[in-house]
């Protein structure tokens, strides 16, 4: 999916896109993703509603550049921008990774209101993070500056952990694209080095039911984030069950994209 519109957002351009017909919904994509996560969802759900979709800064089509900010400090500061720039006031949120954590710091921290809020393991209790994460933390320069083959290797490798299923060929080069080069490699160890779990630990203590319907879909086999973190966080904010997705990873738009439409064309 190509995003053909742009935002400035403090300086720095934000790509987005806006189709279909209906009532508004947002769909915000998780690390180390981009939009292009929807690309097989998106078109259906366009069908009801009308679909937002953007890049977070520092991901995918969006500006990458250096001594940049991407971290979910910034990231829910520019979701309340972009809500005041498309005219946007209860819009239904779809939102998966860190873009759930998006969504919930714009809600307790810049009181953003959605009209239905659905998550997809969601980034939003500690602990969270990998051995991996740890070890790009500690020694970003040196990953920054890994030979390109190798940064391809780590690439396919950590890539390949966020599903169940393997990854296509195909799927695999679109979520790598954006990190290849000289700019898209510093920029996926920059994402990784600015992950910080006090953008969590801020909210968590004001989690509370949110006032609007809150589902939440959870990957079976989510090896990132186990699914206890899910059954969590309905506890807190949800009045409804988790929605357990067999046979699925983190990334449960490869694994099971039809689930997420499902849920979404039954709400």
């Amino acid at each position: 999916m190509e995003l053909d519109r742009t935002f400035l957002f403090e300086g720095q351009r934000v790509a987005w896109t806006r189709f279909g017909e209906g009532p508004p919904l947002v769909l915000i994509h998780g690390t180390p993703f981009s939009s292009q996560v929807w690309r097989r969802i998106a078109p259906h759900l366009a069908r009801r509603w009308t679909v937002y979709l953007f890049d977070l800064l520092g991901y995918g089509q969006s500006e990458m550049r250096d001594g940049q900010d991407v971290s979910l400090g910034v990231q829910n500061r520019l979701l309340t921008t972009l809500f005041a720039e498309w005219g946007l006031e209860r819009p239904d949120v779809l939102a998966h990774d860190f873009g759930g954590a998006t969504a919930l710091r714009a809600y307790v921290l810049d009181g953003l209101r959605y009209r239905s809020l659905t998550l997809i393991d969601a980034v939003a209790l500690a602990p969270w993070g990998s051995p991996f994460v740890s070890h790009v933390r500690t020694h970003e320069a040196a990953f920054a500056g890994l030979p390109a083959y190798a940064h391809e290797a780590l690439l396919r490798a950590y890539l390949q952990t966020a599903t169940h299923h393997p990854l296509t060929d195909e799927a695999f080069n679109i979520y790598a694209r954006p990190w290849r080069g000289e700019c898209g490699q510093k920029a996926f160890c920059r994402q990784i080095a600015q992950m910080d779990q006090r953008y969590t630990h801020e909210i968590e203590t004001a989690y509370e039911r949110l006032d609007c319907p809150v589902t939440v879909l959870w990957g079976r086999e989510d090896g990132w984030i186990p699914i206890a973190q899910g059954h969590r966080l309905v506890e807190l904010i949800s009045d409804r069950p988790l929605v357990i997705i067999p046979n699925a990873g983190h990334l449960v738009q490869e694994d099971a994209p039809e689930a997420i439409i499902a849920v979404m064309l039954s709400s």
